[in-house]
């Protein structure tokens, strides 16, 4: 097997480190091909107004100055002399939970290669908040490998990838395996913080506000918050079939 990995966090990022401890228990056949520098809350996003650079660090691995997306395909146009039969994207710093995996890069790349034909995997780990910096790897260093030979041995349907959140705490304080929804958070959890620069001009960061929320019990949120670890089935098709019907009556 073949596999392709990629992050948002940059080349150099401990999660993709991890990450590729696991896919060579799995194959012998790794290829990492990484943002440059960290790419989070990138999204889905293309670089087309400046071209892409790539930089070879050894036979397998290659850095990109640009985007998860574009990561992926770089892999599978140009890097890779075959294409994978998996796509393993993370392992995240911090969760692509509810309404936050449309921001992630994280999940993007995974996105991208399920797009174009390859079964991808999106990995995170939740981390505390008063430790964002140092989280602990433990969950998705215990279950990781598991976890993504469980979803391989079920298998993943054109047009469909999984997206996987280990919770923020030790392996053998996991409760278990969530099969769960996409949750929702509620408006307001980013903000504009304005700062004065040496000249004397405005300049801003967009930063997160943590709040607390009690989340839906079997969305990956709840499961994240009980310890749980989450695997939600995402898909393309973000048709909502049952406005798309009720709509299709009100234009008769």
């Amino acid at each position: 097997m073949r596999i392709l990995l990629t992050n948002d966090d940059g080349i150099l990022a401990p999660g993709l480190e991890l990450l590729a401890e696991i896919a060579h228990t799995l194959s012998s056949d790794v290829w990492i091909v990484a943002p440059e520098t960290d790419q989070s809350g990138k999204g889905h996003s293309l670089t087309l107004t400046e071209p892409l650079r790539l930089r070879q660090l050894d036979e397998r691995r290659f850095a990109v100055r640009g985007t998860p997306t574009d990561c992926v395909i770089m892999g599978l146009s140009h890097v890779m002399p075959k294409r994978p039969d998996l796509i393993l994207s993370g392992i995240n710093r911090g969760t692509n939970m509810a309404d936050d995996v449309t921001y992630s890069g994280t999940v993007a790349a995974a996105i991208e290669g399920t797009i174009l034909g390859v079964k991808s995997i999106a990995l995170s780990q939740a981390v505390k908040h008063d430790a964002f910096r140092k989280p602990n790897w433990a969950a998705a260093r215990g279950h990781g490998l598991d976890i993504i030979r469980r979803i391989l041995a079920f298998g993943i349907a054109p047009g469909v990838l999984m997206n996987v959140n280990f919770p923020a705490c030790n392996a053998d304080e996991v409760t278990g395996t969530e099969v769960t929804n996409q949750g929702a958070r509620t408006a307001g959890q980013l903000g504009v913080e304005e700062r004065i620069d040496a000249r004397d001009n405005p300049y801003y960061w967009i930063k997160f506000q943590p709040k607390w929320l009690e989340p839906t019990p079997n969305t990956d949120m709840w499961a994240v918050e009980n310890n749980a670890i989450s695997v939600t089935p995402l898909r393309l098709d973000l048709t909502d079939d049952e406005v798309r019907l009720k709509l299709k009556d009100a234009f008769r």
